[in-house]
């Protein structure tokens, strides 16, 4: 019985790879389409996958899915349009968990930028975060846009940032104060003042933001991290 058994596994498995085999032969347009579509990835070898029109793309020792014309590509469960290299999946989250923009409080943020835009942008930002002092540098470049930005120091990860900002907070220029700690490491006098940023930490946690930067457009959408110039003011106009 156990002899037959494997014998009749290794039928089913043969019979299994013929079909497959069957399949590209079926569709000998698609191997070329999909290698047209995608002329940047080094493609070793397409075949159909288990999923009906979806094909796998041995690229070295790694895999990548495709549809039939190459078009899409899945990507650590996400899909991407290849044309464009846009995340449709990033794109649809952010659509599905927008949060409503009249929760933020915005008596509680630094506001800079444009501030007759109706362009909006709140930022949670953490002085020692090396990421929040990239989208900085991104941000000067950024016109027509009103920023609104929340302190939100990440102890655990830089413990000296909670005393920053609070001394960018007590400071008479905030948004002055926050750019020469963040951008040109200078030393602040020690905070005097009462601040919100008890207040900023509910709300960012309510928010699920554990990161920083965390951004939030004017509709409410989220994104994690930052981006360039031209892609953050993009991204706002929701393009």
């Amino acid at each position: 019985m156990y002899t037959f058994m494997i014998t009749l596994l290794s039928s089913l498995l043969l019979l299994l790879a013929c079909t497959s085999e069957q399949a590209v032969a079926q569709k000998p347009d698609v191997e070329a389409d999909i290698r047209k579509a995608i002329p940047d990835l080094k493609i070793d070898a397409i075949r159909p996958s288990p999923i009906d029109g979806i094909y796998e793309l041995q690229v070295g020792k790694g895999i990548f899915y495709s549809d039939a014309s190459g078009k899409h590509l899945i990507v650590s469960g996400h899909i991407f349009e290849t044309a464009s290299h846009r995340d449709l999946t990033k794109e649809r989250l952010e659509a599905l968990n927008r949060i409503d923009w009249n929760i933020l409080p915005l008596d509680k943020a630094i506001v800079s930028g444009d501030p007759k835009s109706t362009l909006k942008l709140a930022v949670f930002t953490d002085p020692e975060c090396p990421y929040c002092k990239r989208l900085e540098n991104e941000l000067k470049q950024v016109q027509g846009v009103k920023v609104y930005t929340f302190l939100y120091p990440l102890t655990r990860l830089h413990p000296k940032a909670r005393a920053k900002a609070e001394s960018i907070w007590c400071s008479k220029d905030q948004h002055k104060a926050m750019l020469e700690v963040m951008l040109e490491n200078k030393a602040l006098p020690a905070a005097t003042c009462q601040t919100p940023l008890d207040d900023i930490a509910t709300i960012g946690q309510k928010l699920g933001i554990s990161g920083t930067p965390t951004l939030i457009a004017g509709d409410g959408r989220m994104m994690a991290g930052g981006k360039p110039a031209d892609q953050l003011k993009a991204w706002l106009e929701n393009k």
